[in-house]
């Protein structure tokens, strides 16, 4: 396969973004393509979630069309730097970050890319390369327009660029899909648990009150740093709030021992609760992993996993209004809490009656899941060898 190289300057004209505080982020305004959407997409989703208040000025100069390329400029590690996502519609009104910068092809340019391969090429080892790089050679993990500029792709004929973005895309539509399913089983799942489990005036004959602590055992994580893989010994991903908030480990976890006690490693299907900074329960589908402090893995002698998991996520919007009320964070919030936490027991039939409607719906949400990170690690394992032409189409 024939490739030809470019340097990025030669094809897009590079511009910066808006400087908005955060606090702007979710008062109102225009759709915001912020720091963290384009970290975490390939591609800009079809809803844009950040919003930022933009003058009619700011959204003409800072607009988001089709085939409009996006690198993070600034990080504090250089895993983060030169993160890509790539525009695959117009946004009429949206706007982006400061800390991104936008590539738009120039007017003039007569070389022809398609948005999906690129989008695909940024994210790879090749380019990611050139980042690392650079960042050795700044003073600081950042990217100006002139450096960004210097930064080259290797594009092949613009039919097998195509080709090569049909493959990858087919393995993220599939994940697309999985999520969009997940998101309707979830909503499905809140409000059988709330018909079932919540909406009484009284307790109904036979059912018993209790609370989360009565219902399951709440595990606290180790130090991990106390415990790194000792010599010979292939370590472990650390399970921290950040992994259990993009729902996987990347390169940038920390490792421990595999001989820490079996308790405190998650598997998938596990129910995680983090009780500390981002308040958040869920499945852990993100492969094996030792469990860090100031996460709570949930696990019950007497209940299934539907049962405890629907209840602790149902306490979740207290449990945030109480650490609101203190004017802290969820570091705060103690095992008391968990202890005050009502919980509903039905009789033995009735239990299993309900059980029978939520456990499918949540063991397919985590099937789902687990299939997603395979997807995924299909796709970034094919992925440098399409883009070196390892792989022939």
């Amino acid at each position: 396969m024939e490739f030809e190289t470019y340097s990025l300057g030669e094809l897009y004209d590079v511009a910066s973004g808006l400087s908005k505080s955060a606090k702007e982020f979710g008062n109102g305004g225009t759709p915001f393509v912020s720091f963290k959407t384009v970290f975490n997409n390939y591609f800009l989703p079809d809803e844009i979630k950040d919003v930022a208040n933009a003058t009619e000025k700011e959204q003409e100069k800072c607009s988001v069309r089709m085939g409009d390329v996006f690198l993070t400029r600034t990080s504090e590690t250089m895993h983060e730097l030169g993160m890509s996502s790539v525009a695959l519609k117009d946004y009429p009104t949206a706007t982006f970050n400061g800390f991104t910068k936008r590539l738009r092809m120039k007017s003039d340019c007569q070389v022809k890319v398609y948005p999906r391969y690129i989008g695909y090429y940024l994210r790879s080892r090749e380019f990611r390369n050139q980042i690392d790089a650079m960042a050795l050679l700044s003073t600081r993990a950042s990217l100006n327009n002139e450096m960004i500029g210097r930064l080259t792709i290797r594009v092949p004929d613009y039919e097998i660029q195509k080709k090569i973005a049909a493959v990858l895309g087919s393995l993220d539509d599939k994940i697309e899909l999985n999520n969009a399913i997940n998101k309707n089983l979830e909503a499905q799942a809140k409000t059988i648990f709330e018909k079932e489990l919540c909406l009484f005036d009284d307790v109904p004959e036979g059912w018993v009150k209790s609370n989360l602590i009565g219902i399951a055992d709440y595990l606290n994580g180790l130090a991990m740093q106390k415990y790194r893989p000792k010599e010979g010994e292939q370590g472990l991903p650390v399970l921290k709030i950040k992994e259990l908030r993009q729902g996987i480990c990347d390169a940038n976890s920390e490792f421990c021992s595999p001989s820490i006690m079996p308790k405190y490693i998650v598997e998938d299907g596990d129910v995680v609760f983090s009780w500390s900074g981002s308040l958040l329960v869920d499945f852990w589908c993100g492969g094996k992993c030792g469990l860090n402090q100031h996460l709570f893995k949930v696990t019950s002698a007497k209940f299934e996993k539907w049962f405890y998991y629907a209840w602790t996520n149902y306490h979740l919007e207290k449990f945030a209004a109480i650490a609101a009320d203190m004017a802290t964070t969820m570091g705060h919030i103690k095992r008391g809490e968990l202890e005050k936490a009502e919980v509903l027991i039905p009789t033995t039939e009735e239990y299993h009656r309900i059980g029978s409607l939520l456990a499918p719906i949540y063991d397919l949400v985590i099937s789902n899941r687990v299939e997603n990170r395979k997807l995924a690690e299909l796709r970034d394992s094919l992925l440098p060898k399409l883009m070196s032409g390892e792989i022939e189409l």
